[in-house]
């Protein structure tokens, strides 16, 4: 028997182009009985925002086959079939390993890697001119287990605070899930080091702020119930979930932007691949405007002093290689015994 195909137009810059979508009436989301074709209807709706917020990045893909309940994959290579409309672009990783990656021009790119059973879309915080030198800085709040997202809320109010002293104009998402990101447009002038740092320095500002809240402890087991500040998804290669991007989650949440007036008022079951196309109808996009470039040189001074005053470097991920003057990558328990 023939598989089931569709077509569907989506509109861009040069043109509507006709879409092939195979298995539209596939169930993604069991629990919330989403197809795919009601996934790339909804990737369509949101086309031009979401190309402004993530377009000419590097984009790696996170795939699911089966569905969101079953084997998952991250793709960086450009899969077998590639369009000729899709550009890629040669990104190094911290291994020196290097290989092309796609990069979103026009929706129809987003909706070819959603036929490629892509649902959850992580582009790079650079763009594809010069993938070496941010210009975004992303600052991902993470709750920890016995706070919520009201609690990422309260600490991104205050991270505002932080961050308009340092003299910059930060943006703000739902994750998707229970957490909040915070954007700031930067100039691209500092590599990914310069950034994690200055993201280290703000989540330390942060801490010292809201202590009982807050925590930028890399181990787990030194969190506790607090916010985490993740400084490791300022990394190179590390990448954070897209605006507008679905989410993976039994209710087919999206990652979000939203006003920071309307942060306070919002839940992140309030946006869904069914639910976000009418909220952004009814109230734009959250990201239209974009701010004029930051610069990271008070973050860095604030970086500089805190090493003076004995608080360097931060342990990496794990799969980087020994960063200069990273501490010990062991969990304290660990090297205690």
């Amino acid at each position: 028997m023939a598989s089931e195909v569709t077509t569907v137009e989506v509109d861009g810059p040069n043109g509507v182009r006709e879409m092939r979508v195979s298995s539209p009436s596939r169930v993604l989301y069991p629990q919330a009985g989403v197809t795919k074709l009601e996934l790339i209807e909804y990737l369509i709706a949101v086309g031009e925002p979401f190309v402004r917020a993530n377009g000419d990045r590097p984009v790696s893909l996170e795939r699911f086959p089966g569905g969101v309940e079953g084997e998952m994959f991250y793709s960086k290579n450009p899969p077998k079939g590639t369009p000729e409309f899709i550009r890629t672009v040669m990104c190094t990783y911290p291994s020196a390993r290097a290989h092309p990656q796609l990069v979103i021009d026009e929706p129809a790119a987003v909706v070819w890697m959603a036929q490629m059973n892509t649902v959850v879309f992580h582009p790079w915080p650079s763009r594809s001119g010069d993938i070496d030198h941010p210009d975004q800085l992303r600052i991902d709040l993470d709750p920890q287990p016995g706070r919520d997202f009201s609690d990422a809320v309260t600490a991104a109010l205050e991270l505002r605070s932080v961050l308009h002293d340092a003299g910059l104009q930060p943006r703000v998402k739902t994750t998707g899930n229970r957490g909040v990101h915070v954007f700031t447009v930067i100039e691209p002038e500092w590599d990914f080091i310069d950034v994690r740092h200055a993201v280290i320095a703000a989540a330390r500002e942060l801490e010292r702020r809201m202590p009982d809240l807050v925590t930028t402890a890399w181990w787990k087991e030194e969190r506790g119930e607090k916010v985490f500040v993740d400084f490791n998804q300022a990394a190179r290669d590390r990448t954070i979930a897209a605006a507008y991007s679905p989410r993976a989650t039994a209710g087919a949440t999206v990652s979000m932007p939203v006003t920071w007036e309307q942060l306070p008022e919002v839940a992140p079951g309030d946006f869904t691949i069914r639910s976000a196309p009418a909220f952004v109808k009814e109230h734009g996009d959250a990201w239209a405007q974009i701010p004029d470039p930051g610069r990271l040189d008070v973050l860095l001074k604030w970086w500089n002093r805190d090493v003076e005053n004995g608080q360097g470097e931060m342990p990496y991920p794990p799969e980087y290689p020994k960063m200069p003057g990273e501490p010990p990558r062991v969990q304290p328990s660990r090297a205690r015994s």
